[in-house]
């Protein structure tokens, strides 16, 4: 494979921001290298091989772009181990960070086992410019619904953490259910399918169970961490066998730039979403997802 430092850094930018934003890395990096054409074309069909030095780069954006995750929410997972090692202690989920703990542990084995079995097998029938363009159509329908959805369910919140001021991770921690956790692991998985977001699945389940766009946000970026970074560090050791032969310092400056893409997409998403919301990400997915099914049908 060839690999140069210029598309390294683009397809790393191309990552940090597509992972994070609710319009699905996985199918921009088919359609995106598509719509170029030529060398970058080539990469598309990268993504369907078992043993892909291509996939061996992805894998490094992987673990970067969980690494900025992990940075900006420093104080979250701190808080969030501390729980999770509590609730081991005491046998109890009675503090909001034990509880949310958690839900994420409750969310993530779905996604993950279902990952394990499926990422390669649908990687391989749909990583396909005109099927991750169909799907970018769906997930804009998905976060349209999802906001159909809110403004019926939503309702003011009066249960514990709900009084002014209240940290957000306490209303998130009341909010969802165990139930409403396994719901939304197992919906995750459909990122799997190029051009279905995970983060937008994850807001828009958030949304349906009565959180405001800000914790929304919030929890889908804790639920993806560990997603995102278990897909990377798994598969880590092929960056030192054979398959990272000749491109390890494209995927040192391709991670460095999904890293920077990452922090700053997460850092302005969290502000975005205290006013705004899902529909202008939903408009994107609808519009380039219908140009690319009419251009490569």
């Amino acid at each position: 494979m060839s690999l140069t430092y210029l598309q390294a850094i683009v397809i790393g930018l191309l990552q940090g921001v597509t992972e994070l934003f609710p319009i699905s890395s996985l199918g921009h990096s088919v359609l995106v290298p598509a719509w170029l054409g030529g060398s970058w074309k080539s990469l598309v069909t990268e993504q369907s091989s078992a043993e892909s030095p291509y996939l061996a780069f992805i894998v490094g954006l992987h673990v970067a772009t969980a690494l900025a995750l992990l940075v900006l929410f420093r104080r979250d997972w701190y808080a969030i181990v501390r729980g999770f090692v509590s609730s081991l202690r005491r046998r109890s989920m009675a503090e909001p960070y034990e509880r949310l703990s958690w839900l994420i542990v409750i969310a993530t084995v779905p996604v993950g086992a279902l990952g394990i079995l499926l990422e390669h097998p649908l990687r391989v029938l749909f990583a396909k410019p005109l099927a991750a363009a169909c799907f970018l159509v769906l997930n804009g329908l998905i976060l349209l619904l999802g906001e159909r959805m809110r403004r019926k369910v939503a309702r003011p919140y009066e249960g514990p953490g709900a009084e002014p001021g209240a940290e957000v991770d306490v209303d998130i921690a009341t909010q969802i259910r165990p139930l409403d956790a396994t719901v939304i692991g197992f919906a995750q998985a459909g990122a799997l399918l190029a051009g279905i977001s995970r983060s937008g699945i994850s807001m828009v389940g958030g949304l349906f169970r009565g959180l405001d766009h800000e914790q929304a946000v919030r929890f889908a970026f804790l639920l993806a961490t560990p997603v995102i970074l278990a897909a990377g560090v798994v598969k880590i050791p092929d960056l030192f066998g054979p398959l990272g032969n000749g491109i390890r310092g494209e995927v040192l400056a391709g991670s460095i730039a999904a890293f920077a893409a990452a922090y700053l997409a997460a850092s302005w998403l969290v502000r975005f979403f205290k006013t705004g919301t899902l529909i202008p990400f939903a408009v994107y997915s609808l519009v380039f997802g219908g140009i690319s099914i009419i251009h490569f049908a």
